[in-house]
């Protein structure tokens, strides 16, 4: 009896170590090599029809911009002190940045990289949104509020009070309505873009410090990345109520959702770009962990190629930062 035993479990054994492994989410597909300092790196965005991305290095106070068919560096807009916040505007080919600590909105022009416009805040311009259905950017600074740029006449068109400090935030598509996640005190504000205004703030209990935020606009839901208990919370956006989420490394950074697949991508301070598939009935299943290095915690998703951009810092040997690219299978 005993040998059958061992026999059947070697057998068993022999059948998982022979099992297929599970396919991968992602697939590193190209390396960008860039130029610089060591040091932190901030947001990314995308031009698809010029097949451009440009990255806030922030090591370097440089806007650096890649060609994304030959892999180079087209240019390093220089001047840029404390760039965190990238947004593209494609249909007057701008690029909006927000200069962390100067409080500057830098406006600059795709085509000869020149600066338009400084639009001036306080303090603090951090995240950047460019709404393409309003022709209208948003600028969350550190006067506790929400600037308003029409991207067409750089005008300052509002300045929406929030009462905290602002991380990350997402529009809708249909609707004039945004969400905005503050990590002190921990909460989810819903603004009127039409009023201006605040119109809902819903508390966030599950987990703190709240950074980036992904939008599922047709069901509902948004996805909020937290730091102080490193999780992705759940919340009902007509109700605030939290109905989900699940544990992630800690320091994540950006957080983009893929509505085709219905799975969320969250880049990791911690050195991991993770794939988090959405399951019925308000459940995330980490599908797929991607290690990285550390510090590589910002990324964008573009939808239209099923492309992540994960940002590098200068790791020993390189001349420079780096941008992974990863296809989505």
């Amino acid at each position: 009896m005993k040998s059958l035993c061992l026999a059947a479990a070697a057998a068993l054994a022999a059948l998982l170590l022979a099992a297929p492994a599970p396919a991968a989410e992602l697939e590193l597909v190209k390396t960008l090599q860039g130029k610089g300092k060591a040091g932190n790196l901030d947001h990314l965005a995308v031009d698809v029809k010029g097949e451009r991305l440009f990255l806030a290095n922030k090591a370097n106070d440089t806007l650096d911009v890649f060609d994304l068919k030959s892999g180079k560096v087209i240019t390093q807009k220089p001047g840029q002190t404390a760039i965190q916040g990238v947004a593209y505007a494609p249909e007057s080919n701008l690029i909006f940045v927000g200069l962390g600590s100067n409080g500057l909105c830098n406006v600059i022009d795709g085509a000869d990289y020149k600066i338009k416009e400084t639009i001036k805040f306080k303090d603090d311009a951090d995240n950047v949104r460019y709404n393409p259905r309003t022709n209208l950017v948003y600028v969350a600074h550190a006067e506790n509020s929400l600037g308003v740029i029409d991207a067409k006449s750089f005008v300052l068109k509002a300045d929406i009070k929030l009462g905290t400090t602002a991380e990350g935030f997402v529009m809708e598509a249909k609707r004039p309505r945004l969400y905005l996640v503050t990590p002190k005190p921990s909460q989810l504000l819903v603004i009127d873009t039409e009023k201006n205004k605040v119109t809902n703030t819903y508390p966030i209990t599950k987990a703190g410090g709240g950074h980036p935020i992904a939008l599922d606009e047709e069901n509902h839901r948004v996805y909020v990345g937290c730091r102080d208990k490193a999780m992705v919370v759940i919340l009902d956006t007509e109700t605030g109520k939290e109905v989900g989420g699940a544990e992630i490394p800690g320091g994540i950074d950006d957080l983009h959702i893929d509505l085709k697949r219905k799975q969320l991508y969250a880049s990791c301070g911690e050195g991991f770009l993770v794939v988090l598939k959405i399951a019925d009935g308000d459940k995330l299943e980490t599908a797929e962990k991607v290690k990285t290095v550390k510090d590589a915690r910002t990324c964008v998703f573009e939808p239209e190629t099923s492309r992540i951009y994960l940002g590098v810092p200068r790791q020993e040997g390189k001349e420079g930062p780096e941008v992974r690219i990863y296809q989505v299978k």
